[in-house]
């Protein structure tokens, strides 16, 4: 019994015992980027993003709405504009301590706080305005839920693309960025 103790001491000692963060690869036209998900902050919100991504849902949708010196956005459109049909929506879990630095993903939603399903965005400046900031509607900010971990300069390639309104839709690339397919990273960083 003393060995089993001494042998799992030296496990936590070298964070082998721990269970590292999971890992989504993006695989883009625009190159791949790796983000890593948070799910002791938002459990609810990495479990639905982790389903879309193991259904295989994100393959062949676009990033279909591109800001520069903001954030990009996908997650949720064909490369013809139509919408895909997603699951129900999910809880806001935006209270979580974690704030819309460079570099975050966050869930992408309507004007009701608990409304977002497969879409996000992935943050190109600190928006400190989208942050949880009250439970009220207006402020309750938007959830981050991981962080781009390898590839912020394929990001950034992404939001340096031009852009155009095409039909109802503002801020969309002239030239579809493709998300071929999103993959949980069996290799982790």
């Amino acid at each position: 019994m003393r060995k089993f103790y001494i042998f799992l001491t030296l496990m936590l000692l070298s964070g082998t015992a721990m269970a590292a963060n999971p890992q989504v690869v993006f695989e883009t036209n625009r190159g791949n980027f790796i983000v890593e998900l948070y799910p002791d902050k938002a459990p609810k919100t990495v479990a639905n993003f982790l389903a879309y991504v193991n259904s295989g849902f994100y393959q062949d949708t676009i990033f279909h709405r591109v800001i520069k010196r903001f954030m990009i956005q996908g997650g949720g459109f064909n490369a013809d504009m139509s919408e895909k049909e997603t699951r129900a929506p999910i809880v806001n879990e935006s209270n979580n301590g974690l704030t819309n630095e460079i570099g975050t993903i966050a869930m992408a939603r309507t004007s009701d706080p608990d409304s977002a399903t497969s879409q996000f965005f992935i943050n190109l400046e600190n928006n400190q305005f989208l942050n949880y900031q009250s439970p009220d509607a207006q402020l309750i900010g938007y959830c981050v839920f991981g962080r781009v971990l390898k590839g912020m300069d394929v990001v950034r390639d992404i939001a340096a693309t031009s852009t155009a309104n095409v039909g109802p839709y503002g801020d969309v690339p002239r030239s579809p960025i493709v998300v071929h397919q999103v993959k949980v990273n069996k290799a982790p960083l």
